[in-house]
């Protein structure tokens, strides 16, 4: 499959807005980057090229791919013929003859796809009148097309074997004009690439908003015409009622012009078209229309996703009605026999063959949709373990429904952590452990708070002992120095009195006295500074018993943590 939508990862935000606009169930694939990020890439093999996100991107993430710089760099090479689509009048009401003109201007020769319009048209009532096919689905949107390749091939035999209008003009300009130069289509269809790689018969796809860009690019600018006159000189015919094929229910109203009884329901836009392609596909055959005319774009090929317009839906009815009423007016004047027989269509009858035009489909193998069982591992995942929690359908994930959320991570699409019930689980639990965390807290301070309390009562105990180990030192030093001069003082008095007399030993007893005295006082200050020391080491064992304590409570909680972490991983 080639590549039509591409994404700037660096723009994308992972709003989901793509996944929910895609009617292509399996196109998009949601993944988290390491930074956390959620984006949304393509898978190309089954998307579809509605282009319907590209249109509905407000952070300007997706883009597509078309031909226009390939083609025009051809120009200069050979000669191209351009096929221009009858969606360019409505997209540039002012300016589609002189985009034609400057093409011509290039060498270009310009084909009316409105012509090829009409022998799709031709084509499809014939095979009708001869009775050589069944109810039909329209085959003129090539997004739709690819739908019921990949999504629904049993509907393959309801898809119309009649080319588009494109393919159409492509096969009259080859087998029937004769002509081998390459050939372009002009269009507001990014699609239509995917329709010239699968029927190889047209070999650019220039989309008029990136043909608009490259004027811009190369400062060409393109006169502006106010006239209402709808005819141009192509190089070939001008089609005539294929001109309003690009409209909602285009098909159908030219159909009805030649057989107002064919039973045809028509239906378009991305939200409702492939809804009831899906339940088309459910229905008997006895209740399918015999033509159902479907488009993927809401308002037909006008404001298509490749236009670059600014067109409003009614600026497009209006031009539409003009190029109608145009087109009504060249069938009466010349197109129509005496006997109200179609002369256009008379010549085709004469000139081509049906079986020139017929067309076949690639089916695709349909992804296997995973049974219950498969899914609900995934839904557990996705934080639902109830059937009320698996039909919570939010939209935010992009899908419908819960359920199709679930099957596009079966098959690899999204990450359960996409899911907003998932999102909302993990943050619940997270709350939760949050706060048992804060009321584990609360109690780690208070005993802490308590501890420090007793740790301040022994520091407080340390510093006043400190202070009276200093105070005894002090006044143990200086009774040492008073002991000490008395008994040199006795030492002295012996060593002069070699004999005692009463007065004698009364001076000896006064001064031993003294120094009993004193030896008493030191012998105070010793012990009051072993009991200080005593204190302090038993206040430095209580310290050394809080810290463990400390650390006691500490590793308790540290392992409640982790018990409860290992209890909720979701609160990883």
């Amino acid at each position: 499959m080639s590549e039509l939508i591409i994404v700037k990862p660096e723009k994308c935000v992972g709003c989901n807005a793509c996944v929910r606009e895609c009617p292509a169930p399996e196109a998009n694939m949601t993944k988290q980057l390491e930074d956390g990020r959620f984006i949304t890439m393509v898978n190309h093999d089954k998307c579809i090229g509605c282009g319907e996100c590209v249109k509905k991107c407000n952070h300007g993430a997706r883009d597509f791919i078309d031909d226009t710089d390939e083609c025009i760099s051809e120009m200069i090479k050979e000669k191209i013929i351009i096929m221009a689509s009858p969606a360019i009048k409505t997209v540039l009401p002012t300016k589609w003859k002189g985009v034609l003109d400057w093409f011509k201007k290039q060498g270009c020769t310009v084909f009316d796809v409105s012509f090829g319009a009409d022998i799709c048209t031709w084509a499809h009532l014939r095979t009708i009148d001869q009775d050589k096919i069944g109810n039909i689905v329209t085959p003129q949107c090539p997004a739709i097309v690819k739908y019921i390749e990949t999504y629904q091939p049993k509907l393959l035999q309801n898809l119309s074997p009649i080319h588009s209008p494109v393919a159409c003009s492509a096969i009259y300009i080859k087998k029937y004009l004769r002509r081998n130069n390459p050939i372009a289509l002009v269009t507001p269809c990014i699609a239509s690439r995917n329709e010239a790689k699968d029927t190889e018969l047209f070999d650019y796809n220039i989309t008029i908003k990136k043909l608009l860009e490259y004027f811009d690019r190369n400062d060409i600018t393109i006169p502006i015409d106010t006239s209402e006159d709808y005819e141009y000189k192509f190089d070939e015919p001008q089609g005539q009622l294929g001109s309003i094929y690009s409209r909602p229910g285009g098909l159908r109203d030219n159909l009805w012009v030649h057989d107002p009884e064919i039973n045809i329901t028509n239906s378009e836009g991305v939200h409702k078209v492939f809804r009831e392609i899906d339940m088309y596909g459910r229905m008997p055959e006895s209740k399918h229309p015999k033509v159902f005319d479907v488009l993927s774009c809401e308002f037909g090929c006008n404001i298509g996703p490749a236009s670059g317009t600014k067109q409003t839906v009614f600026d497009v009815m209006s031009t539409m009605r003009a190029i109608e009423n145009d087109a009504k007016g060249r069938r009466k004047s010349t197109g129509i026999m005496g006997r109200g027989d179609d002369r256009l269509f008379k010549r085709f009858d004469d000139e081509l063959r049906v079986a020139d035009f017929l067309r076949n489909y690639k089916p695709s193998m349909p992804t296997p949709v995973p049974s219950n069982a498969q899914l609900d591992p995934i839904f557990k995942k996705m934080g639902m373990h109830t059937e009320e929690d698996r039909k919570y359908d939010c939209h935010a994930c992009g899908y419908d429904t819960c359920r199709d959320m679930a099957i596009a991570i079966s098959r690899g699409l999204n990450t359960p952590d996409n899911c907003i019930v998932h999102a909302k689980s993990v943050l619940l639990a997270r709350h939760s452990a949050l706060n048992r965390q804060n009321e584990q807290l609360e109690e780690i301070t208070a005993e802490c708070l308590e501890l420090s309390d007793k740790l301040k009562e022994n520091v407080a105990k340390i510093n006043e002992n400190m202070q009276n180990i200093g105070e005894s030192t002090t006044a143990t030093s200086e009774r040492a120095a008073v002991v000490k001069d008395l008994l040199e003082n006795v030492v002295t008095f012996c060593n002069d009195n070699s004999t005692m007399d009463a007065d004698s030993v009364s001076q000896l007893t006064s001064i031993l006295e003294t120094t009993i005295s004193a030896f008493s006082a030191l012998d105070d200050n010793v012990s009051r500074t072993n009991e200080s020391s005593e204190t302090i080491n038993e206040s430095i064992k209580d310290i050394i018993a809080l810290v463990g304590e400390i650390n006691e409570v500490l590793v308790k909680t540290d392992n409640k943590e982790l018990a409860a972490a290992a209890a909720d991983p979701m609160a990883q």
